[in-house]
C-alpha cells in the first residue's frame, strides 16, 4: 500500500497482474480488493487501469463519490502521471514530445494499436534521465490516455521498451521495462494534490543502474 484516506487507496501493482478478470480465467488484482475494505461496507474499484505487464501506482476509489471523482479527474485530464520506462536505442531528442494518432484495430489473432491518421490524438512528453550501452532510461509523461500509449509512441519513435512483446524485441525471460512511477490527484480545493511514488520493480532495477540510477529507496 503507498497512500490510504477515506477517499481513495494507491498500490503498488507487480508486473505480469491483469487488473480485473479475462477470458483465461488468469489471476487478477480485482480478486483482492474485498480485502481492501478497511472497515467500509464494499471493496474498493479501479479508478484507472494499468497494462497487465506495467507494474507501479495504481489508484482505487474507496466508494462510489470518489469514483465518480477520480471519473473526473481522470477524463479531464486533472491527473499528472509519470511513468519510467527503459528503451532499446534513444529518442531523437534529450526531451521532447511523441503526438503521432493512435488508433486501435482488431485481427484474427487479437488487437492492437498502431500510429495512423484516422486515429485520436494522443500526447506523450519525454525526458531523457539517463543512458547505458545500446539503451536510455526515459522519463514519460502522458497527457492523453490511448490504450498503449507510452509503448506504441516509443516504438513508433524507434527506441521500442524493452520487453514489449506487441511492439518490440523480446530476449528471453525478459519482463516489460514499462514502470507507472508516480501520480498526483489535485482531490481538494483546499488541500495541496496528493503526490504518490512507486519504486521500480526488481526485474528494471539492473537496466536502471546500467543507466545511471542510484537506487536511493533501498
Amino acid at each position: 500500500m503507498l497512500h490510504r484516506d477515506g477517499l481513495i487507496l494507491v498500490i503498488d501493482k507487480p508486473a505480469g497482474l491483469a487488473v480485473h478478470a479475462g477470458p483465461s480465467g488468469a489471476p487478477n488484482l480485482e480478486e483482492c480488493f474485498d480485502a481492501l475494505r478497511y472497515g467500509l461496507p464494499r471493496p474498493p474499484a479501479l479508478a484507472h487501469r494499468l497494462d497487465a505487464d506495467t507494474s507501479g501506482v495504481l489508484v482505487l476509489g474507496r466508494h462510489p463519490k470518489a469514483l465518480s471523482k477520480l471519473g473526473r479527474l481522470f477524463a479531464g485530464r486533472g491527473t499528472e502521471k509519470t511513468y519510467w520506462a527503459i528503451v532499446r536505442g534513444a529518442p531523437p531528442a534529450n526531451e521532447g514530445t511523441f503526438d503521432a494518432p493512435l488508433l486501435k484495430t482488431n485481427t484474427r489473432s487479437g488487437w492492437s494499436v498502431a500510429v495512423s491518421d484516422k486515429g485520436q490524438s494522443a500526447v506523450t512528453r519525454y525526458r531523457v534521465l539517463g543512458r547505458g550501452p545500446d539503451a536510455t532510461w526515459l522519463e514519460l509523461r502522458p497527457e492523453t490516455g490511448r490504450t498503449h500509449q507510452i509503448r506504441v509512441h516509443c516504438a513508433h519513435a524507434g527506441c521500442s521498451v524493452v520487453g514489449d512483446r506487441l511492439y518490440g524485441m523480446v530476449d528471453a525471460g525478459q519482463q516489460l521495462h514499462l514502470h507507472s512511477r508516480a501520480i498526483v490527484l489535485p482531490l481538494s480545493k483546499t488541500k495541496p494534490p496528493i503526490r504518490v511514488e512507486a519504486p521500480p520493480p526488481a526485474h528494471m532495477l539492473p537496466s536502471l543502474k546500467m543507466c545511471g540510477y542510484l537506487n536511493p529507496e533501498t
